[in-house]
């Protein structure tokens, strides 16, 4: 099976290579901005008729979607993330090799869900920030191209390789400074926050089970379980040896801004995230393998080479 995978080189996307790489039975061919792809194309500015002669040389039997934008202003994410997609949809509707396309996208999508619910994929998206937004308009051309797709729903990936600006990846560098520092005593803010946090080895089992299957529509990948960010903390500070004591922060008192589209939810999904996964499971025939307690300890190793 020949594989075309955009955004190789981004968090997702090289957990995504790796794993299609231990296929025996996949061919390859990574396309990125970077200089360290096999091609280098550019989707937030390049045209899909140049894309198009490449699916044509190519003829790939999937395309995987990784690429796009996670931080930056409307402008830059729309561009990255809704603007690329589009030139993806197009390309492969021009080109003549019928491939199916299996696109990344995520919780921001959903926007805020109650606390306590279980959000599925017949939700109403209600994105509350730019990311979202962006990131559901190119859910939506995907779904709308006609095209043999699926769009995977990923909740809050953690794993080796996790974003420093991300919510775990700035727990671990507080807790690395604390302790290198000698604190007594660490204080976050966010911690009340829930999230459904999914590692990146089992999301990349999941976009290789995708492009295997005949799934369409949207699939959530997630555990099922929103985790408070308190107790990862606790967790990140028994696997860390740190023994001083963790603090909420008064966001109020520290002149932040709580909420929706706020500080500590930039992402404008509010304090709860938790996903029904039961359509992966049964479409896919996937269920997550790797639990958090395993995915805190690789982000900690990173965190302590540092020190």
């Amino acid at each position: 099976m020949r594989v075309l995978l955009l955004g190789a080189h981004g968090y997702l996307g090289r957990f995504v290579a790796d794993r299609l790489l231990a296929d025996p039975a996949v061919q390859l061919t990574a396309l990125g901005r970077g200089d360290d792809s096999d091609v280098r194309f550019d989707l937030s500015t390049g045209s899909p008729g140049a894309l198009t002669r490449f699916l044509n040389a190519v003829h790939p039997g999937v395309v995987i979607n990784c690429a796009g934008a996670t931080r930056g202003g409307a402008r830059d994410l729309t561009r990255h993330n809704t603007v690329g997609a589009a030139t993806v949809c197009e390309a492969l509707r021009r080109s003549g090799c019928g491939a199916r396309l299996v696109h990344l996208g995520c919780a921001a999508e959903y926007g805020p869900s109650p606390t306590g619910s279980s959000t599925g994929e017949d939700a109403v998206p209600r994105p509350g920030g730019p990311y979202g937004v962006s990131k559901l308009a190119a859910t939506e051309l995907v779904l709308g191209s006609g095209l043999d797709a699926v769009v995977l729903r990923v909740f809050s990936p953690v794993g080796p390789g996790t974003p420093a600006g991300s919510p775990l990846g700035r727990l671990a560098e507080a807790m690395r400074r604390a302790m290198q520092q000698g604190d007594s005593e660490l204080k976050l803010p966010g911690l009340a926050v829930q999230r459904d946090f999914v590692d990146v080895r089992d999301v990349a089992r999941a976009v290789h089970a995708a492009s295997l299957s005949a799934a369409q529509g949207v699939v959530n990948i997630a555990t099922g379980r929103a985790v408070r960010l308190r107790d990862a903390a606790s967790v990140l500070a028994r696997v860390a040896g740190y023994t001083g004591a963790v603090h909420e922060l008064d966001t109020q008192a520290a002149g932040l801004s709580g909420g929706p589209g706020g500080y500590p939810y930039p992402d404008g999904s509010g304090g709860w995230q938790q996903a029904d996964v039961r359509t992966a499971r049964d479409r896919l025939g996937w269920r997550p393998r790797i639990g958090l307690e395993e995915s805190l300890a690789d982000i900690w190793m990173e965190a302590a080479c540092r020190m």
